[in-house]
């Protein structure tokens, strides 16, 4: 493919992204292999790859050359998200069979960490430092952030800070080392790859958000999981912390109920009280601040097409 002023528009992105796991992508454990091409035959947006592109390609750098960096980007999302559905014991994921509903939790968790070690295998022979510490020390964060949030589960008193905490470790910090990464082998400079890695980070905080949101207003047929699957898990999301917030007596009753299994059917009502008490404005509003940072992160960029696509990602968590 030729190259397009060295950056390929988003829609190629997407499409050399998956041509190259059609084409490339195999373990030597061919279960394993087949697990982990099912879970990406489920589909996908692939934001964490298109971003680590994007990067390179506004620090000047071919996209072409960083598809293996790209693609590892994303199998790293995937192996969270194999031992997300083993932790919560989910069924679903995008609208598929769970891994561990086909495999069972014990290949799942094994799937996930041989997963996570052929990636790092691969990237420490292949890419110089910093880039293994990036993704070592993400890791790390996102296994910090799963902690946070399963120690937080139930608790009415999170407030805002701290579920920004738990958002930027177990979310945003892969999104922010896809940004650096792809800046680190563009060549970009230490403020275009300080820019991208906060731009990164200010992105996934309100991706998780939006996230959190379509948990309670969309359907499950697009959202490939159950509506108000949160809920059910008992997590506190950043809904219901805006709706606390703004709720009444009764309203926190209400909830308390449920979240201690005295009320398990109230998930219906408890969604149309997070709205009737602001959760879902709220959530919005919060969503708006962190897509503005995250656009402004990005002035130390020259003007291009990398740069506008990155822009229009993230105006892109403000539609309904």
């Amino acid at each position: 493919m030729i190259a397009k002023s060295r950056v390929e528009t988003e829609r190629d992105l997407h499409d050399l992204v998956e041509t190259f796991f059609r084409s490339t992508f195999s373990t030597d454990n061919p279960i394993i292999t087949e697990a982990v091409k099912r879970m990406l035959a489920a589909g996908g947006k692939r934001l964490r790859p298109r971003i680590t592109l994007l990067a390179s390609a506004a620090c000047g750098g071919n996209p072409i050359d960083h598809l293996h960096l790209a693609a590892y980007m994303e199998l790293i999302h995937v192996a969270t998200l194999i031992h997300d559905d083993v932790v919560d014991n989910a069924q679903t994921r995008r609208g598929v069979n769970a891994t561990a509903v086909d495999y069972g939790n014990r290949v799942s968790v094994l799937a996930g960490d041989y997963l996570f070690a052929w990636i790092f295998k691969n990237v420490t022979a292949t890419y110089r430092p910093p880039i293994p510490h990036v993704l070592s020390a993400t890791l790390a964060d996102i296994c910090d952030g799963e902690v946070l949030q399963l120690r937080a589960m139930g608790d009415l008193e999170l407030d805002i800070d701290a579920y920004v905490e738990i958002a930027r470790k177990k979310t945003a910090s892969l999104f922010a080392a896809s940004a650096e990464c792809g800046a680190i082998v563009g060549d970009g400079s230490k403020a275009a790859v300080n820019a991208l890695r906060k731009y990164g980070e200010l992105f996934g905080i309100a991706f998780q958000m939006k996230d959190d949101l379509l948990d309670m207003t969309a359907d499950e047929r697009s959202l490939g999981k159950p509506v108000g699957n949160d809920l059910t898990e008992r997590k506190v999301t950043i809904p219901l912390i805006e709706a606390l917030a703004g709720g009444d007596g009764n309203f926190r009753t209400e909830v308390r109920r449920f979240y201690d299994g005295t009320a398990n059917d109230a998930i219906g009502s408890i969604v149309t009280g997070i709205d009737n008490h602001g959760g879902l404005r709220g959530t919005r509003k919060r969503i708006a601040e962190f897509v503005h940072r995250a656009k402004q992160a990005l002035e130390p960029l020259p003007k291009g097409t990398a740069k506008n696509e990155l822009l229009d990602l993230a105006d892109a968590l403000l539609a309904e």
